[in-house]
Formats: C-alpha cells, structure tokens, sequence
C-alpha cells in the first residue's frame, strides 16, 4: 500500500526554524539583485543587503529570521488592510466602485481607468486603493487615528507610526497619483476632497512596521476574519476569503499569475520589498528585501516565499 500523503497542516512535521535559516542563507548569498524603487526619494537609498521573514502561526508562535525587527515602510501593502476597512464600512456597496478583476496593467496605469469609465478594476491598483481611501474618509470620525489604531491592534504593536517626511517625499513624486485622484473625481468615484484622499493614502504607505508586525497583521486572512490567539472579530470569514481571493488575483501588480504559478499563496507586495502572504487555516508571513523584478514586487522575497511554499508543501494548490 502506498504511504498517504502528509497532512499539510500538521507543522509537527516541519522543521520551522531550519526552513528559515536556509532560506536566509539562500538569499544572503544572492544580495544586491533587484532594483530598489528610487522613483520614491525616499527610498532610493535603502541597502539591498538586508532580508528579513517572520512566520506568525494562529496560536501567536512567532518564527523568524534575519532582519525582521527593522522597520520598513510598507507602501502597497497597506492596501490589504485599507480594504478591511473599507468593506467593514460599506460592505458589498464597495463593489460598486471598484471593480474584482486582475489588471494585466501597471499598478499606476492610467488608460484602464479611462476605458472603464473610472472604476478601478481591483482594490490593490491605486486607483482602486484611492477609492478605498475615500470610503475610509468618509465613514470614519477620525480617518487617520482609525487606520493607525486598526494597524496597532492587527499587529499588536502600540509603536507603528506613520512617517510623515516619507509621506511628503511621495507627495512631491506621486503626480501619477495625482493626476488619478483627479481623474477618478472626475467620474465622481471620490467623494472627499482630493487633496484629503491624497494625503490619507500617501499616510498609510508610509507606516512604518517590521515583518513580525506585518505577518501577525494579517493572521485574521488566515482565522476566517478572527485575529490570532484572542479570536477577536476583525471581519467576516466571508470578507477573509473574498481578500485573500482578491490577494491571490491582484495582489502582485500585473505578475499575480506568474506569483500563484512560482509561490501559490495570497499575498500583497509594495515597493519598499515587503511582501504579505496567508496560508489560510496555518499562518500570515511576510518577507522583506528592498530590491525589485521589473514588476514591482520584491525579487528574493518572491523567491524566499516560492522556496518555504515548496520545502512545506503549504501552497493553496
């Protein structure tokens, strides 16, 4: 009789903390490749010789490797967590304003936003992230204090701040952005002030966390919506699913499909290195290296999660 295959949730059966430190020593060895995103000033001079991953399993176990305590700005990836929100406030009335599909465009492209009339078409696009800014605005007193608050309470981390020099530097670079905001206003899909949304949604990339932060932040994508060991409601399970599925679909700028064949986890990437992923039922990670592939998305972080997936078996397919 053929032995059945592994369980692959029963992690008694792997060695969390060696898988780690080979794939650190994997990465190590190949620092410097990737292009840091120097379109941003401010992170134009960040080294390319650090690498950070922090596994946060449902009970709260923490493993990690390398430089997983230095804070990063997380950029794009708040966009996971800008979504909760939004869709907490308005529910299903979001899909109104955003539509679900991959992009196959840049992340900033502005020709899709025309053709479709201005309704980005996912959350993750900035455009798609703008709107979920307004809604933010809209629906909460204080837009601001809410983000950070649901930010410290995700990550359990009283000392996440937003950077507010790092803020202005992708004020002064993100006419693109801008020029979005505006686009979308004209299709009336914002309903704020431009100036406020912009402002909101440059804020939130410039929060500063860590990849323990960061992995713990989304353990409630991989709970049905509950938030690690307390089991505190954060969202649905029915919301957990539709973002890890929007994860999976458009999380990784217009390489999500290449990232489900090389990785096949939901994860959301930004342009500081850090990138997010769920093993629904097990765990949130993140991994962390500054240097980008030509999509956007960080080049040893997309290897260092295709090398975990493939030494745990822990792929959703």
């Amino acid at each position: 009789m053929p032995k059945p295959p592994a369980n692959p949730y029963d992690l008694s059966r792997l060695d969390l903390d060696d898988i780690l430190g080979t794939i650190n020593e994997e990465v190590r060895a190949r620092f410097g490749e990737g292009e840091v995103a120097d379109y941003i000033p401010a992170l134009a001079d960040v080294p390319k010789d650090r690498f950070g991953m922090a596994l946060v399993l449902l009970d709260g176990t923490v493993h990690e490797v390398g430089d997983s305590r230095e804070r990063f700005s997380i950029q794009s990836v708040s966009k996971v967590h800008t979504l909760t929100m939004a869709l907490e406030a308005v529910g299903d009335e979001l899909w109104k304003r955003v539509d679900r599909e991959p992009s196959g465009d840049p992340f900033n492209s502005l020709i899709q936003l025309e053709l479709e009339h201005g309704i980005p078409r996912n959350p993750f696009m900035n455009a798609g992230a703008l709107v979920c800014t307004d809604v933010i605005l809209s629906h909460y007193d204080d837009a601001e204090a809410s983000l950070l608050e649901f930010m410290r309470a995700r990550a359990g981390d009283p000392d996440i701040a937003m950077d507010p020099e790092l803020a202005g530097s992708e004020r002064e670079s993100g006419h693109r952005n801008v020029a979005m905001a505006n686009f979308l206003r004209s299709f009336d899909n914002l309903n704020n002030d431009v100036d406020e949304v912009l402002d909101l949604y440059f804020l939130q990339c410039s929060l500063g966390m860590h990849c323990v932060d960061l992995a713990r932040s989304v353990q409630y994508l991989a709970d049905d919506g509950r938030c690690g060991p307390s089991g505190e409601r954060v969202t649905s399970a029915e919301n957990a699913t539709r973002i890890n599925a929007m994860m999976m679909t458009a999380g990784t700028y217009d390489a999500a499909g290449d990232f489900a064949f090389y990785v096949g986890l939901p994860a959301k990437s930004g342009v500081s290195g850090g990138i997010v992923a769920v093993v629904p039922n097990v765990m949130g990670l993140c991994v962390w290296y500054p240097g980008l592939d030509e999509k956007g998305n960080s080049k040893l972080g997309k290897y260092a999660l295709h090398r975990f997936s493939r030494m745990t078996d822990l792929a959703v397919f």
